[in-house]
């Protein structure tokens, strides 16, 4: 069982933003399944997860670069870093799927861009995430918002794992796409979880 001190790893935050569920699945109980979306991030991330750097039109690009918050209790690693010649440092983090917003990426490169700022004493205003299907780039704002929300998600993570307690299934769209679907079982679990309210309120009709 985790306790209060372990670092959370950057990926829970993504994984608890997306699914509480399925983050408690992956970092509570060691499960894990592969399917194509698993299987397209991973081909995406192979791209980067060589440590290594090179030079750029004068920016030094680090990849899988070693990323830790000893204030934020977060330890991981960055897809991508440049380092500017003027000192702008700006994370990339690197998706399979097409151009579009989504919370549980942003919130996992805001915490890369936090773990960055403890690390080298420089603001690190915004970032970008790559979408490998079309090739472009979206650029993400470090908001005050952001920043709040990565704080919360560890927090309410770091309180999963020192309980032990597996989060309730979501059993919605969500689903449809997560490849462990069939160790979570949502819809049948959902199912009890209903049936036990219904006969709690019977008996407490009584």
């Amino acid at each position: 069982m985790a306790t209060d001190t372990d670092p959370i790893p950057l990926s829970a935050l993504q994984h608890w933003t997306y699914c509480p569920r399925q983050c408690g699945l992956i970092h509570l109980e060691q499960q894990f399944a592969e399917n194509i979306h698993t299987a397209r991030g991973q081909a995406v991330h192979h791209l980067v997860d060589t440590p290594g750097y090179e030079v750029r039109h004068g920016v030094r690009v680090e990849r899988a670069l070693p990323l830790w918050s000893d204030r934020l209790g977060l330890i991981g690693k960055a897809d991508l870093v440049e380092f500017h010649p003027d000192g702008t440092v700006f994370p990339v983090e690197f998706k399979h799927g097409r151009k579009r917003q989504k919370t549980h990426d942003d919130i996992q490169l805001a915490a890369q861009a936090l773990c960055l700022e403890d690390m080298l004493g420089r603001p690190v205003p915004q970032g970008a995430i790559f979408h490998a299907s079309s090739h472009r780039r979206r650029a993400v704002d470090i908001t005050p918002e952001l920043r709040a929300l990565v704080v919360e998600t560890a927090e309410a993570i770091r309180a999963m794992l020192t309980s032990g307690k597996l989060p309730s299934p979501v059993n919605d769209a969500r689903c449809k796409e997560c490849s462990l679907r069939d160790i979570c079982q949502p819809e049948a679990l959902t199912s009890l979880e209903k049936q036990r309210e219904q006969r709690t309120r019977l008996f407490d009709a009584e």
